[in-house]
């Protein structure tokens, strides 16, 4: 199972994504890097989110990796904003990121080698 590279390309952005967002979470909480311990982990998860996104375009397309990439990110962050944050979510919000998931989804299936 973990052999197929490109299976693993797609586990490796997979990961990234999910640090992407946990990225993103750490820089809100660091309110402009004023709370450093939030700033500290904001930049090493980012860095890490980079680096795993490196090894998963070894595989899987330029375009198509960095696509997912920031969709994950997208996706995942509007869902923890929500959540976390209590940010808006209008059902016109919610139909553009339901838009979003759907390329996800679609850049998958069309995106291997």
């Amino acid at each position: 199972m973990f052999s197929d590279p490109i299976r693993m390309g797609w586990i490796y952005l997979s990961l990234a994504g999910v640090l992407e967002i946990v990225w993103a979470i750490c820089l809100k909480q660091s309110r402009g890097f004023t709370n450093p311990p939030w700033g500290f982990f904001a930049i090493v998860i980012g860095v890490a989110s980079v680096a795993v996104l490196a090894l998963a375009i070894r595989t899987v397309p330029l375009g198509t990796g960095y696509a997912v990439w920031t969709g994950i990110g997208v996706l995942g962050t509007t869902i923890a904003g929500i959540w976390l944050f209590h940010e808006s979510y209008s059902p016109l919000r919610l139909v553009f990121i339901a838009l979003i998931f759907i390329s996800i989804i679609g850049l998958r299936l069309t995106g291997g080698k």
